[in-house]
């Protein structure tokens, strides 16, 4: 079989990520609504970053595909809701860190598990090995696009 007759063409490709990105999205945001947090995909990014440790706002906008003032917008709103903190960096007086609070750390706890719940729904139906699998798979293709990659 060569490679114009294979089933996945590269427009259908970048459109089926593109349906699980937009899936995997809804479904985490009616997860998070269901469980009363008002809470952003943005934002749901921002804190599962900050739930490994503090980070500066540069890193977090990466994370989340935003530019940095809108993610200074973002961290504004999670800010007056007590979710982070900010504080100055004693090595560089223009730079922030970013942390989760302790009602923050709460948050994520809940936020967390509607994330678990988003995955097995996504995952549903494979077994360890296969999703073991397709995360290889996944990962190769990311790396394989990386302005790194091969």
């Amino acid at each position: 079989m060569n490679a114009s007759s294979l089933p996945c063409s590269g427009s259908t490709l970048g459109l089926l990520f593109r349906q699980i990105r937009d899936g995997m999205w809804t479904r985490m945001e009616e997860e998070l609504a269901a469980a009363g947090h008002d809470l952003t995909m943005s934002q749901y990014v921002v804190l599962k970053v900050l739930a490994g440790g503090q980070a500066g706002v540069t890193d977090l906008a990466r994370h989340a595909e935003l530019n940095p003032g809108a993610m200074t917008r973002l961290l504004d709103k999670l800010e007056a809701r007590g979710i982070v903190a900010r504080s100055a960096d004693p090595a560089d007086r223009r730079a922030l860190h970013i942390r989760l609070t302790e009602a923050g750390r709460k948050m994520w706890q809940d936020v967390s598990q509607c994330g678990q719940r988003v995955r097995e729904r996504a995952l549903a139906g494979l077994s360890d090995a296969e999703r073991e699998h397709l995360l290889r798979l996944l990962e190769q293709v990311r790396d394989n696009l990386s302005p790194t990659g091969s």
